[in-house]
């Protein structure tokens, strides 16, 4: 599977883990099919989202199991957009929920 990603989801991956790319690309379309396949609904490609692939990317090969690849194409499919999009936008939200998990202190017992 070939993924294009901007900068700004590129700067995003190497801020919060690190030079390997691929390897966080594919844990985040894991984590977001993952959402899929448990039935929680992840937040959808939002429309602005289009116009903001026009920048400058860098395209990835990611060796993705057949099955996750087919369930991304039926989301892709399923929200009018396509897998190459999907698959930037999957990026972002699990860069978002590891923000959010880091910032939230943790619960101590009073």
């Amino acid at each position: 599977m070939r993924v294009a990603l901007g900068t700004f989801a590129r700067s995003g991956i190497e801020s919060q883990l690190g030079s390997d790319v691929v390897g966080a690309v594919q844990a985040a379309l894991y984590h977001y099919t993952g959402k899929l396949e448990a039935g929680r609904s992840p937040i959808a490609s939002p429309q602005f989202f289009e116009a903001d692939r026009e920048g400058a990317k860098t395209a990835y090969e990611l060796v993705v199991d057949p099955e996750i690849e087919a369930l991304l194409e039926r989301e892709a499919k399923r929200q009018g957009t396509d897998v190459n999009a999907l698959a930037a936008h999957t990026v972002l939200v699990y860069l978002a929920e590891l923000d959010f998990i880091a910032a939230t202190p943790t619960s101590r017992p009073v």
